[in-house]
């Protein structure tokens, strides 16, 4: 496979890559068109109780109803007859805005610090057309007294405030990342000239793989959100940098000992290609263990999240090489690699480090796992689920006319539990879900009809705000108690589908987590043919992703004050810091295991840290930091998911990778490659496969070469190289 792949570095096949890859890419751009209206889905599986509580709601009158509920007070004062007749006439005003059924009129909370009204929306809608008529309800509602407080809130808010969200997203997160990678490329190789080329490559692959998703989104059911947008972006960027970052590394060290540059490429290609294609692999079939998830937002993540890998994997091994190598040496400059010139990844920084994890590997490996123990020791007690109140780092409306809501009414009010059940048994539900602790109240709604079978709602307006430990234990008790007064009886809502995404999102975690470290393991199993080193490797980013796990929390108290972990996170981090973690363990080893062959295990892994361990660096920050642009949304869930997987890549560039896995390999000695015959012989020379492979290179270098254009021509001595 790398063999034909370094096909693509000669002279006369780097052209043409690189014209089909742009025809590939305009062809890809003109037919995505205009994207799809931005949209937030959750997906719950069919078998939950809220989304079946649902299905039966459609055969209710009104049942596609989204309200938008009003709350005006006076900063917790008491409301003047003056108030609640302002408030009636300006609710009053809100009716020909009311597209699902009549206003419902303003009532007073028990203390008259608020009052509360409903104004029905028709659900089915585009969102724009609700945000749009939400955005003309606040502007109506700031005709009261300048004294009184109004806000939009209830499902309709809400909505319109996610949406607000991601107003922009898309640009705001591209042109954040772009500028993050272009600063830290131009940091890591130092050449005015280099870093525009991989920049380039990938910002270029970056908008292919959205073109391909919208194309998908398009041609398919599935449902591809701004989040999930959002995070294949930072992926594609992350990944398609990586790739380049390990790539132009091994390009640059063959240009050290090769004139040639389309040879000196062949050989990076046959050397790092198959770590890099392990890598992407690996990453690639983690996301797609997320088909196995029972929430359609992780399906749709793990396609979209492929999608991505898959096209930053082709840009870096098919169009990123072609390029290059359009370029002579000078591209490199004022750096430039020339024949015979000393390598210092060999004696740089890196080699004191490998030096001293040769000397002590048992002590390193003691106190790097030491550290690993007590970051995790963070996740102890770590409360996992937000409230919908939660969401937001900033506080839009609609959150603030929560707090209104819950301070006066029982929190519920807005979004009730809504218990689906029969004309016969409705008195009895009715009785019980009111019974119920952590139920205020409960009342019979809308009927489908007045036959004993009939479908009929009674509302249950919980005490507790949706998402919080309290409502969560509210529901449970009320379907349980529900069981005796009708097995059929279904609890669903807003509220409710909160708690089923939480449960159904714990249940993908214990599913899909297992699924990951198989792939993981069978990956490193068939790249490294060593079960020691594959199960090791495996265990040290478990270990990374606990310390990771143990070490944000610590930050979100700290420094941001979040009140638990988005039920979303866990699954999210853990994959994707496996997947990637064990990308760096993968360039390593790999590296390590070639120069195993020739001069022994200890002494090729002290070679490999020495001359990867400042490209890997490069590479684990830069991801680190591009994960963390996430946090440019205000959404907490972003933001915790760029934190932890942020903390998770550090870690295991500049902690596993650099420190625990090479004293690891150095205890273990040759042991590392069994059952491997490296682990049962000693080292040799390995380097006639590759002049072998190499001879056919080194007759067409011989071949009569047509002039290459001025612009691409190697600067004489003495040249300016920039000119």
């Amino acid at each position: 496979m790398t063999a034909v792949l370094a096909r693509l570095a000669g002279r006369r096949t780097a052209r043409f890559a690189v014209l089909l890859a742009v025809l590939f890419s305009g062809a890809v751009l003109g037919l995505q068109g205009s994207a799809p209206e931005a949209r937030v889905v959750g997906g719950l599986p069919a078998s939950a109780e809220s989304a079946r509580a649902a299905a039966l709601q459609q055969q209710l009158p009104g049942a596609r109803t989204e309200p938008a509920v009003v709350v005006v007070s006076r900063g917790g004062q008491p409301l003047s007859a003056e108030d609640e007749a302002a408030v009636a006439r300006a609710v009053e005003g809100l009716t020909d805005l009311a597209t699902a059924g009549p206003v419902v009129p303003p009532a007073l909370s028990p203390d008259r610090t608020a009052a509360l009204a409903v104004v029905p929306l028709t659900a089915d809608t585009a969102d724009a057309e609700v945000a749009a008529t939400v955005d003309e309800l606040r502007e109506r509602l700031r005709t009261l007294p300048g004294d009184l407080d109004a806000h939009v809130t209830g499902p309709a808010g809400f909505t319109t405030d996610i949406g607000r969200v991601f107003d922009g997203a898309d640009v705001t997160l591209l042109a954040a990342t772009a500028a993050v990678v272009a600063v830290l490329l131009l940091v890591t190789y130092r050449s005015p000239l280099l870093w525009l080329v991989p920049l380039a490559v990938v910002g270029t692959g970056d908008r292919v793989a959205a073109g391909l998703l919208v194309i998908v989104d398009r041609s398919t059911g599935l449902s591809f959100d701004p989040s999930t947008t959002g995070i294949t972006s930072v992926l594609v960027f992350g990944a398609g940098t990586n790739y380049a970052l390990l790539l132009i590394a091994r390009y640059r060290e063959e240009l050290r000992r090769e004139p040639d540059r389309h040879l000196a490429m062949r050989r990076a290609l046959r050397s790092a290609g198959p770590a890099i294609l392990a890598s992407a692999s690996t990453v690639i079939l983690s996301l797609l263990t997320l088909l196995a998830a029972d929430l359609g937002s992780n399906r749709d993540l793990g396609i979209a999240g492929a999608i991505g890998v898959a096209t930053a994997l082709a840009y870096g091994l098919l169009v990123l090489p072609a390029a290059l190598v359009l370029f002579d040496r000078w591209l490199f400059w004022p750096f430039v690699p020339r024949v015979g010139s000393p390598d210092p990844t060999r004696t740089g920084g890196w080699s004191k480090v490998a030096a001293l994890v040769r000397r002590r590997p048992a002590v390193v490996a003691a106190g790097s796992l030491a550290l690993l123990a007590v970051l995790a020791t963070g996740t102890a007690g770590l409360s996992v689920g937000l409230a919908q109140t939660e969401q937001f780092r900033e506080r839009p409306e609609s959150l603030r006319g929560q707090e209104v809501l819950a301070r006066a009414f029982p929190a519920g009010t807005a979004e009730p539990l809504a218990v689906l059940t029969t004309n016969a048994a409705a008195d009895a539900v009715a009785r019980t879900a009111g019974a119920t602790a952590g139920i205020a109240a409960a009342r019979t709604g809308p009927r489908a009809g007045e036959a004993p079978g009939d479908v009929v709602q009674v509302d249950a307006v919980p005490e507790a705000a949706a998402g919080t430990e309290e409502s969560d234990r509210t529901i449970a008790r009320l379907r349980a108690a529900l069981d005796e007064a009708d097995p059929g009886a279904l609890v669903g809502g807003a509220t409710a589908t909160t708690y089923d995404t939480e449960q159904v999102a714990a249940r993908d975690q214990r599913v899909v987590a297992p699924l990951v470290l198989g792939v993981v393991t069978v990956v490193l199993l068939l790249l490294l043919r060593s079960v020691v080193a594959a199960l090791a490797l495996v265990a040290t980013v478990v270990v990374s992703f606990a310390a990771a796990l143990g070490a944000s929390r610590w930050i979100f108290d700290a420094l941001f004050g979040f009140p638990a972990l988005d039920a979303s996170v866990p699954l999210i981090a853990f994959l994707f810091l496996v997947a990637l973690g064990v990308d760096y363990n993968i360039f390593l080893t790999t590296r390590a295991r070639e120069e195993a062959l020739a001069s022994g295990t200890r002494e090729g892994m002290a070679t490999a840290l020495a001359v990867t361990g400042g490209v890997i660096t490069s590479a684990g920050v830069l991801l680190a930091a591009v994960f963390a642009v996430l946090g440019v949304l205000p959404l907490i869930a972003l933001t915790q998911t760029g934190v932890v997987v942020g903390v998770g890549v550090l870690l295991d560039t500049l902690l596993v990778r650099s420190v625990l896995v090479p004293a690891i390999v150095t205890l273990l000695g040759r042991w590392t490659w069994w059952p491997s015959r490296l682990a049962r012989r000693a080292p040799a020379l390995h380097h006639r496969v590759e002049q072998h492979q190499d001879q056919q290179d080194r007759d067409e270098r011989h071949r009569p070469q047509e002039p290459a254009p001025a612009a691409l021509r190697a600067p004489r001595t003495g040249e300016d190289p920039s000119s």
